[in-house]
């Protein structure tokens, strides 16, 4: 534990607390010299270098407060040492390994002057005398010390653990939809509400290199999508638990190599915990974009389902950055149709081009099987969930993505960054020859812009725009004429404005338009909006 002292402050300290009888033999880890060879160490070890005038030191001046007594001690005494650089450095903090070396020094200076007379009885009586004018600020001193170590103690006996760390979330928001149709061409419901979500995650090393990270989640948020009749209302802080604390995530992290760390997830594994979606706002609906969409591609969405079990790693040579991952959405399950690689599941591979801190690229693929829906986009664009609606049950599928993301600090304050997207579905089942066996195309782009440090150092205004997925092509006959395609446009323009209150507390109003919902053009556009309010600790 080192003190906040000065090497300044050092110097008056040995001229008031020398006395002939605390002399003791010279000894510095371990190493004996004869008095006449002073030795100091500095806390990394080195050995500094003996001088004999203070005009030796490069960085001592006379105009400075203790020269005098520092000069003193040097000349009169020989028992000061500078740094191998010939610095003095007496505004550097003092620790308490220096402080002993340094005082051991001029005690044995001092003995060996004592027994040879060459201190007079006059310093001994001056040096007794200043002892005990500063015995009360020596004491007080003491106290103050042992005050201190009394408190790290306790500290370090009641921490909650040596290896954890503790951090913590909390979302609340006033959210509603102001203004919209849906497909019916029934007006939306307009009731504002308000909600939470909870995050409490612990952070566990081992090594110092590897991470046990587990995440404890509790809400009461739902998707938005039950009151406008698309997904693409929903918001990026979604929690639909009923407020019932469970555990969220699971994974353990640790390094293969020095370039390559490895995730094994057995609990909620998802494509964004290993792989960078390059977008400066995703903030995983805590901090930046407001809407699922604008937060990342929607392919990263369909990878992990709604929590998945398996592997994931994340590479770097040079300028490249790479990331692939495996993921089975009823991997717990040993029962036909299910487990890790018999049930659903996704798997991503991603390569980025990261030339400096201020650009990079992204060129991603994401393979599934009857893991087709991102929970963003048209209805139709979720098509597992849009069967289990019209037919009674969700179809399986086997889709292959294809995706390409960017980001580029234009400035310190300007940030753009976007992405596209295309999947290839291909229908597997008929639900009971209800529909027959084809494919879908599905796209999805979008544009955004950032504006950090905006009117306040730590803010962020932000600006989204973009399609969300839509079903552009299928030969997918659907019962009773239903449409199978998306054949309209169907924008999503999204604006906020996240304004730090403190370092812990940030509040960001917002507002998403969605024009022609679920890629109707005879819906009126949705308006909804929100304040987002984040604690973290």
């Amino acid at each position: 534990m080192k003190q906040i002292l000065s090497s300044s402050s050092i110097v008056l300290g040995l001229l008031v607390s020398i006395e002939p009888s605390l002399a003791v033999p010279q000894t510095v880890n371990g190493l004996k010299k004869p008095v006449s060879e002073p030795i100091l160490l500095n806390d990394s070890g080195d050995s500094m270098k003996q001088i004999t005038s203070v005009s030796e030191l490069r960085d001592v001046a006379p105009t400075e407060w203790a020269y005098e007594a520092l000069r003193s001690l040097v000349e009169r005494y020989g028992c000061i040492v500078g740094y191998p650089d010939r610095t003095f450095r007496g505004n550097k903090s003092l620790s308490r390994w220096e402080f002993a070396a340094g005082l051991n020094a001029c005690l044995n200076v001092m003995e060996r002057l004592i027994q040879e007379g060459g201190i007079g009885k006059e310093d001994i009586d001056k040096l007794k005398r200043l002892v005990q004018e500063f015995q009360g600020e020596l004491a007080a001193l003491g106290a103050k010390i042992d005050n201190l170590e009394g408190r790290v103690s306790f500290l370090e006996n009641h921490q909650f653990s040596t290896t954890t760390k503790l951090n913590g979330q909390v979302v609340m928001a006033a959210y509603g939809v102001a203004a919209g149709q849906r497909d019916s061409g029934q007006p939306v419901d307009k009731v504002p509400a308000f909600g939470y979500r909870t995050r409490l995650e612990l952070n566990t090393s081992f090594t110092g290199e590897d991470l046990l990270f587990t995440r404890l989640a509790a809400g009461n948020i739902p998707p938005l999508d039950a009151t406008t009749g698309t997904p693409q209302s929903n918001l990026a802080f979604t929690q639909d638990d009923n407020s019932q604390l469970g555990l969220e995530v699971l994974y353990y992290k640790f390094p293969i190599t020095p370039n390559i760390n490895v995730w094994i997830e057995p609990v909620g594994g998802q494509a964004d915990d290993f792989t960078n979606t390059l977008n400066f706002l995703d903030g995983d609906g805590a901090a930046g974009a407001l809407s699922a969409f604008g937060t990342r591609n929607s392919l990263y969405y369909t990878v992990g389902g709604s929590g998945g079990s398996g592997l994931g790693l994340q590479g770097k040579f040079d300028d490249i950055q790479f990331s692939a991952g495996y993921f089975g959405s009823s991997a717990s399950t040993p029962t036909q149709g299910n487990g890790l690689f018999n049930g659903p599941y996704g798997a991503i591979a991603q390569v980025g081009y990261v030339p400096n801190q201020n650009f990079a690229l992204g060129l991603t693929y994401v393979n599934n099987y009857n893991q087709l829906d991102s929970g963003v986009g048209s209805t139709r664009a979720n098509f597992q969930a849009f069967t289990q609606d019209i037919l009674g049950e969700e179809v399986p599928t086997s889709n292959n993505a294809y995706g390409l993301e960017f980001t580029w600090h234009v400035t310190d304050k300007f940030v753009v960054g976007g992405w596209g997207g295309y999947t290839k579905s291909s229908i597997l089942g008929t639900a009971n020859d209800q529909i027959n066996r084809g494919t879908l195309d599905i796209w999805n782009w979008a544009f955004t812009m950032a504006f950090p440090d905006f009117l306040k150092e730590g803010a962020v205004a932000g600006l989204i725009v973009g399609m969300q997925p839509w079903v552009s092509a299928s030969n997918v006959i659907l019962p009773n004429d239903l449409r199978n395609t998306d054949n309209n446009s169907s924008f999503h323009i999204e604006a906020f404005y996240q304004y730090p209150l403190t370092d812990n507390i940030a509040i960001t109003p917002g507002i998403i338009v969605i024009t022609s919902p679920n890629y109707n053009n005879q819906n009126s556009s949705l308006v909804i909006g929100t304040i987002r309010t984040t604690f973290s600790f």
